[in-house]
């Protein structure tokens, strides 16, 4: 399989610059390199970038698109980490964070209603005086609503509180042969006909273009409270998480960090956490009594378990201070060895949670077997687990390396059960190791997308359509 080219030449551009306006259109080599990629390892400029203002007009671009056969991106903030708004074939990017309005808001029927460029940290702000919120990643601060719901985007509180599937009760879209519908409704719930909303759910851009969002909202706890657990092994850390979801407690944020993780926050940042060869850190909210018999059972675990520290607050500034940590150790990490990079190339899988402690230590031993670090983490109450490859980006060897131990990775979490992504989608990164996983189900995903995107248009070479062959559109050298 090769890649067909599907770039827009200059009289589409022009085109296009009719529909928008000439001031929403940007070709200058600075604009398509910094839309040529996410935050993951994957490249490829586009022919141009559009800031669309109205469904209508998208509607435009893309039916020009079927006529012209060039490929149409949807992007949104770009935080996405495998190549998800990386223009494989060209074509031109729809940046949506000018659509970002928040339409509506409805604390009396649970629901709020917002455009795609919404930012979910702005709409958490705006939710706050009616006590309700929206789960969000750990890009909260930039990721937009569109992105979180083409992604199915999901982060620490995903074991209390669900993913933005679990949100979404309607929608606006549209369509890649250039319709504007509906799909859903604005009740809780809704049993008529297909659920077409959740079809567009974690399709990464390919099967629409989301133009409207109806949400619906979780009340904001009463109380929360945190703590931390160290301990002397990671399978200690790890029997533990299994342990209190058993219990049954679900707490609000279940996060798991390895010895090096921890070294890495306490190096970059200054927290002083305790070294340890795993740590917890943990949150409950909720009634308060409800939260302080959780974390007194949790207590209990930890300390059936081995933990030699365990600390804990009801501080919100000490709380903040101790996910902010966790949230700053993915660029952390690289400050442990001036040499080494942080790479995405085996990050986000999931597992049954009763295999979390099988599968970090199955990790570490992986990592043992190479001269890179391979340092698991993550939210691990819901067994999404998570690990960053650290290597020389300069060292050919290095790379090799990692292809096989990322492979010895997933074959692990299939073989436990488990998912190649749990939260960050397929896209280019997780290709090939998805395909190994969905092998059965990827004919009837391929004649969705051939039905309703009969043109390829939307998003095209992404998930299943993706090939190892394609290497040329990604960062590290191809020669490897």
């Amino acid at each position: 399989m090769e890649i067909i080219q599907k770039r827009a030449d200059q009289d589409v551009i022009n085109t296009i610059a009719s529909i928008v306006g000439q001031d929403r259109v940007r070709t200058s080599k600075a604009d398509l390199y910094v839309y040529g990629f996410d935050a993951g390892m994957h490249r490829n400029c586009p022919d141009a970038v559009v800031r669309p203002s109205s469904p209508e007009e998208i509607a435009q671009i893309v039916r020009l698109a079927n006529r012209k056969n060039f490929a149409v991106i949807p992007r949104g903030a770009g935080t996405a980490l495998c190549g998800h708004v990386t223009p494989i074939a060209g074509g031109v990017v729809l940046d949506m964070q000018g659509l970002n309005n928040i339409l509506e808001i409805s604390s009396g029927d649970l629901l709020c209603i917002v455009q795609p460029g919404v930012v979910c940290d702005h709409l958490n702000a705006a939710l706050k005086p009616y006590r309700f919120f929206i789960p969000g990643p750990a890009s909260s601060e930039a990721a937009t609503l569109g992105g979180m719901v083409a992604t199915n985007a999901s982060g620490a509180k995903a074991l209390k509180y669900g993913a933005t599937r679990d949100y979404v009760i309607g929608m606006q879209v549209v369509m890649p042969t250039g319709e504007i519908v509906r799909f859903g409704t604005k009740t809780l719930k809704n049993s008529s006909g297909y659920q077409m909303e959740k079809l567009m759910i974690g399709m990464e851009g390919t099967l629409g273009i989301i133009t409207e969002i109806t949400l619906k909202l979780a009340p904001l706890p009463e109380k929360t409270a945190a703590c931390t657990a160290s301990f002397q092994k990671l399978l200690q850390a790890g029997q533990t998480v299994a342990d209190i979801i058993a219990k049954p407690i679900f707490p609000a944020q279940l996060e798991l960090m390895s010895e090096m993780c921890i070294r890495a926050v306490n190096k970059a940042t200054g927290l002083n956490l305790p070294e340890a060869d795993g740590m917890l850190l943990i949150a409950c909210d909720g009634h308060p009594e409800a939260v302080n018999d959780e974390i007194r059972s949790i207590r209990q675990l930890c300390d059936k378990n081995g933990a030699f520290h365990m600390q804990y607050t009801e501080d919100p500034t000490q709380i903040e201070a101790l996910w902010r940590g966790r949230k700053q150790m993915i660029p952390s990490l690289s400050a442990l060895k001036p040499e080494f990079s942080t790479v995405m190339l085996a990050d986000d899988m999931a597992v049954p949670i009763s295999k979390v402690p099988e599968a970090v230590t199955g990790f570490i031993e992986i990592q043992n077997r190479y001269d890179i670090y391979i340092p698991p983490y993550g939210h691990a109450g819901d067994g999404n687990l998570h690990t960053k490859v650290l290597l020389d980006p300069e060292n050919p060897d290095h790379w090799r390396q990692a292809e096989k131990a990322v492979q010895e990775i997933y074959d692990l979490v299939l073989k436990l059960g488990g998912t190649v992504t749990g939260e960050h989608g397929v896209a280019i990164s997780k290709a090939s190791y998805f395909k190994q996983e969905r092998a059965d189900a990827i004919p009837f995903m391929r004649a969705i997308k051939r039905t309703l995107d009969p043109n390829n248009i939307l998003n095209p070479y992404k998930i299943f359509d993706w090939e190892d062959s394609f290497l040329t559109h990604l960062r590290y050298p191809v020669e490897l």
